[in-house]
């Protein structure tokens, strides 16, 4: 029998920018992909979002061909704003490691954005550590961060 392993886990931060700033941040491709990706010497494949929803997206990218990370997803709520709520499904070199649902919710924070980001993933066969995801998903809303400082300045 295949094992397979459930965590929920939330990231909670105060971003230096309005609401409507933060939301252009995930909802278009552009400016996503100035933040939502991996290392600086990772292959880029070409992403595609359809922000809306029942649309999806797609983001392959890794540090070379044979070991491509894939992250495909499916939008499910889009509420302008104030919320994304989306499933998407992780692999790594040709082996799924999880599908999750996720909600981002933002909410006014003084002149920023509070961002609360819960998911709830199932992780596939034991070829991820939830732990893992979780600081992953924390790297990338710092990246979120310093995307949102810059292109503030």
């Amino acid at each position: 029998m295949s094992q397979q392993l459930q965590s929920t886990f939330t990231v909670t931060r105060t971003l230096a920018a309005p609401p409507e700033r933060v939301f252009a941040a995930f909802s278009d491709l552009e400016e996503k992909m100035q933040w939502f990706v991996g290392p600086s010497d990772w292959i880029q494949k070409d992403p595609s979002m359809d922000f809306r929803p029942g649309g999806s997206e797609v983001n392959i990218g890794g540090p070379d061909e044979e070991h491509l990370s894939e992250f495909h997803c499916h939008y499910y709520d889009i509420v302008e704003n104030e919320r994304i709520v989306y499933t998407y499904e992780m692999s790594f070199a040709g082996a799924k490691l999880s599908v999750s649902l996720a909600t981002i919710e933002l909410a006014p924070a003084g002149d920023g954005t509070l961002l609360t980001l819960t998911e709830h993933g199932v992780y596939l066969d034991g070829h991820e550590d939830p732990a893992l995801r979780e600081e992953g998903t924390r790297g990338l809303v710092d990246q979120l961060a310093a995307y949102l400082e810059r292109v503030r300045a």
